[in-house]
C-alpha cells in the first residue's frame, strides 16, 4: 500500500514508519525538518528510514499549499497518516504561532488535499492532554473533554472537530489517536525521560514538578507505532448506526453522521513518576539531584488511558513494560551520545 506519512523526522513519526516499511509498504516521508529541536537527531532517524527501498522522502511544510498539492498528483498516496506538529505543553507559552501554523493551518492543508484526492482513510495524532482538567479516571474517548490547560492541547482537540467535519461534509474515513506519554528510544530532547537521563548521567540536577506527586501513563514508542499501523491499515470507520444525538452528552469519540473515530493509544498502567525516576537511576548507577518545584501550567497532575475501545476493535495491546522501556532508552542514549 501507498502511504503518506508526515512527521517522519519526529520520534513517533519515525518508529511508526519504520514498522510500516517493515511490512512492505511504501512510505512518503513528510517533514519540514524544522529547529524546534537537534536537527542531528532528526536527520539520524531519516536516515534510519533511507535504508529502507520503500521509503520515499518528501522535505516540505503542510503549510506550504503548492508544494502539498503537487506531491497527492505525483505520489497518490492511499492512505494518510499525520503526525506532524507542533508538540510540546510549555514551548506553546514561548511561541504560539508554532502552534497555529503547523497543528492548524498545516492540517487543514492536509485535510484539503484528502478531499481533493479521495484519500480511503486519514488517520491524525491528538493527544491525551485534549482531557485536561477532567479528574475522572481513568480517560475514556466517551468522556467530555472541553476544558484544556494548554494551547498545544486546544489545537488537537480543534483538530478532532475539524477532522469530523471533513469526515461528514466529504465522507473521508477518519480516525483520531489519542497517545499518552510516548517515551522510548530516538525521544526528543524535551521529554521528561530525556532530560533526566542526561542530567543524571552528568550529575546535574533535575526539576521535579508538584513535588514529585504526579502520575504518568508512560507507553513505550514502538507499542503505539504499532497500534497506529494497526488503525492505519485496518478496517475503515463508518458512521455508528447505534450512535444516539438524542441524549444530553452523545458519545463525542464516534458519530453517526460521518466515519469517525477516536481512540485512546495508552499502556492503561500509570506510574508514579517518582518511580520513573528510580528507575533510571537504578539502570544509570547513580543517584539524581532533586529539585523538587510546584506544578507548572498547563500541567495535569494524573493520566491514565481507558484502552478498551482499542483493543475491542484491533486487538491491540501494549507489551512492553515501563521497566524494559527506561532500561532501552538509557542502552540507547549511551550508544547514540558515546557515554
Amino acid at each position: 500500500m501507498k502511504l503518506l506519512v508526515t512527521g517522519t523526522a519526529g520520534f513517533i513519526g519515525h518508529f511508526t514508519a519504520l514498522n510500516l516499511l517493515k511490512k512492505g509498504h511504501t512510505v512518503i516521508g513528510l517533514d519540514n525538518v524544522n529547529d524546534y529541536y537537534d536537527i542531528n537527531l532528526k536527520e539520524a532517524r531519516i536516515a534510519n528510514l533511507r535504508k529502507f527501498d520503500g521509503f520515499i522522502e518528501a522535505r516540505m511544510d503542510l503549510i506550504d499549499r503548492e508544494k502539498l498539492a503537487e506531491l497527492f498528483n505525483n505520489y497518490k498516496p492511499q492512505r494518510v497518516l499525520n503526525l506532524a506538529a507542533q508538540a510540546g505543553v510549555r514551548y506553546s507559552f514561548e511561541n504560539p504561532y508554532a502552534y497555529v501554523d503547523s497543528n492548524l493551518i498545516g492540517f487543514v492543508n492536509l485535510m484539503e488535499e484528502c478531499r481533493n484526492n479521495s484519500v480511503e482513510h486519514f488517520v491524525f495524532a491528538s493527544t491525551a492532554s485534549v482531557y485536561g482538567a477532567n479528574k475522572k479516571m481513568p480517560w475514556c474517548e466517551t468522556d467530555g473533554c472541553n476544558h484544556q490547560l494548554s494551547l498545544y492541547a486546544a489545537t488537537k482537540k480543534a483538530n478532532e472537530a475539524i477532522a469530523h467535519s471533513y469526515a461528514h461534509l466529504f465522507k473521508i474515513p477518519t480516525t483520531g489517536l489519542r497517545f499518552f506519554n510516548a517515551y522510548g528510544p530516538w525521544g526528543r530532547p524535551d521529554m521528561a525521560l530525556f532530560i533526566f537521563v542526561k542530567n543524571i548521567i552528568e550529575e546535574k540536577p533535575i526539576n521535579v514538578f508538584n513535588n514529585g506527586e504526579m502520575v504518568r501513563d508512560f507507553t513505550y514508542v514502538e507499542d503505539i507505532a504499532e497500534g497506529v499501523s494497526k488503525v492505519l491499515l485496518g478496517d475503515l470507520p463508518a458512521a455508528d448506526k447505534n450512535w444516539k444525538d438524542d441524549i444530553a452528552v452523545p458519545d463525542p469519540s464516534s458519530s453517526g453522521v460521518a466515519p469517525f473515530k477516536i481512540y485512546n493509544i495508552g499502556n492503561s498502567k500509570p506510574v508514579k513518576l517518582m518511580h520513573y525516576i528510580e528507575l533510571m537511576e537504578k539502570e544509570i548507577g547513580k543517584k539524581a539531584i532533586i529539585n523538587f518545584m510546584p506544578i507548572q501550567p498547563g500541567e495535569v497532575v494524573k493520566s491514565e488511558a481507558d484502552n478498551s475501545k482499542l483493543y475491542e476493535t484491533f486487538d491491540f495491546k501494549p507489551k512492553v513494560t515501563v521497566e524494559e522501556g527506561v532500561h532501552n532508552f538509557v542502552q540507547w542514549y549511551r550508544e547514540y551520545y558515546g557515554v
